[in-house]
């Protein structure tokens, strides 16, 4: 576990709009181990898929540094990418739109032995292919069906079996789950589970479903407008979350008990436009606590006693019960 597979330092991605620079990803450190399964969770747009696709290398960084197994990554071109491939997988949120629906099972999941060359037959891809089904719980008479013929968690087993057909180190999950009803939700996630033990993998999650993350994940970061406010290990985070954000976004969850009062303070207002991210902490004009400082200074990731890092001005968490 204290081995670092993935490292971003100042990591930006910002798109170009008539409006000026939309900054989607505004500075992100972080570090992902080996053999972990790390969680990121925020509000829809905060940047987390974006992100992701930007460690991928499936867009480009404007700024930063990406690095695989202390290997520098950030600069690869085309044939450093093809080998890039195998490496580091993504499954992608919506199952129904991610398969091509013109190609069999078999022609889909036969792709990536074909692209980089990991088998040397038919034959040898077929005997791949009916490993991977059986992994997947799936039966290799579903080869020959085309994606209208499966049913949404079949499609996701599908797209799962797809990115382990490289026998990558770390696969990331775009909310793999949110387009799947509740009771295959934990099917897909119990074996995504039994996957990662037998496979030795590293799992990336990103969700704005809160308690699935909570369920899932060894650590888990918190997002907010391009940058990482609160990172640290699932349980401390969820036992007792210490920025202002993430202390609103946990308390915006309801929990299935009538009985049950809503602790904490809701979000109010709305986030930020990322064309003009505000002056200091983007967090300030929806914080409860924000004063002149948060509204001048932008906070720095630090460290607390638990080994958590929070991006909040020590004052304000110390005066405000929050550490």
């Amino acid at each position: 576990m204290e081995n670092t597979l993935i490292e971003v330092q100042n990591l930006k991605k910002y798109f170009e709009t008539p409006g000026g620079s939309c900054k989607a990803v505004n500075g992100v450190d972080l570090k992902i181990k080996q053999g972990e399964t790390f969680g990121l969770v925020g509000e829809s747009g905060c940047g987390k898929s974006t992100l992701v696709r930007t460690i991928l290398k499936l867009i480009e960084p404007t700024s930063g540094k990406i690095y695989l197994n202390g290997e520098d990554i950030t600069g690869y071109e085309k044939e450093q990418l093809r080998e890039l491939r195998k490496r580091m997988s993504l499954v992608f949120q919506d199952p129904h739109s991610s398969l091509n629906p013109r190609m069999t099972v078999f022609d889909i999941l036969s792709r990536p032995f074909k692209i980089h060359k990991l088998t040397n037959s038919n034959e040898e891809t077929m005997i791949e292919i009916v490993k991977l089904l059986k992994l997947m719980g799936m039966q290799p008479e579903h080869m020959i069906r085309f994606p209208h013929e499966l049913s949404g968690g079949q499609k996701q087993r599908i797209g799962v079996a797809r990115a382990l057909a490289v026998k990558p180190e770390i696969i990331f999950l775009d909310e793999p789950t949110s387009a799947l009803d509740v009771s295959v939700q934990t099917k897909i996630l119990k074996l995504l589970e039994k996957t990662k033990k037998l496979r030795d993998l590293t799992y990336f999650y990103i969700s704005h479903d809160i308690n699935l993350i909570r369920v899932v994940s060894d650590r888990i970061g918190v997002m907010y407008l391009g940058k990482i406010v609160e990172i640290g290990k699932a349980d401390s985070i969820y036992d007792n979350p210490k920025h202002p954000y993430t202390k609103g976004l946990f308390a915006s969850v309801p929990e299935p008990d009538p009985d049950k009062k809503i602790e904490g303070e809701p979000l109010t207002g709305e986030v930020p436009s990322p064309v003009n991210p505000p002056k200091g902490c983007n967090f300030s004009p929806r914080c409860p606590y924000a004063d002149d400082k948060c509204r001048e200074v932008e906070p720095e990731l630090q460290y607390l006693s638990d080994g958590r890092r929070v991006a909040c001005h020590k004052d304000n968490l110390e005066q405000y019960n929050l550490l």
